[in-house]
């Protein structure tokens, strides 16, 4: 299920726990999550983008990917508790691009290599479900 969903959900707390959840895209490497700040519009420059602020003063955030049909018998989902950080640039960040742009075609055509980039690093995972 995580490498063939097409959007996760990122929750981020500020220093207070004031929750923040929104979709992203993303790739995962096998060990890491990435999801870029890319340029759909935003409301803020990537840097004061909220999710970007509470990662700054709260690095733990959790990631749901779940999938949903009608028939409940195959609900399911995957939910990443993990550490994050901005990466702004260097090998780890250019490898992010590349898995990125492979995963999403929209992504081949916009400036993500020179974006800030969310990494995410799994410390638990629970699975329910049909996930």
């Amino acid at each position: 299920m995580v490498r063939s969903a097409r959007i996760a959900h990122l929750a981020t707390a500020d220093a207070s726990g004031h929750p923040h959840v929104i979709p992203i895209c993303f790739a995962f490497n096998g060990k890491k999550f990435f999801s870029p700040i890319d340029e759909k519009p935003k409301r803020a420059a990537p840097t004061k983008l909220r999710r970007v602020r509470n990662i700054e003063v709260n690095p733990r955030v959790a990631i749901v990917i779940d999938h949903y049909e009608e028939d409940w018998k195959k609900l399911g989902y995957v939910l990443v508790f993990g550490t994050a950080r901005i990466l702004l640039g260097g090998k780890g960040h250019r490898d992010a691009v590349r898995l990125l742009r492979r995963r999403y075609p929209q992504y081949r055509s916009m400036a993500i290599e020179s974006r800030p980039m969310i990494v995410v690093s799994p410390l638990s995972t629970v699975v329910w479900g049909r996930a």
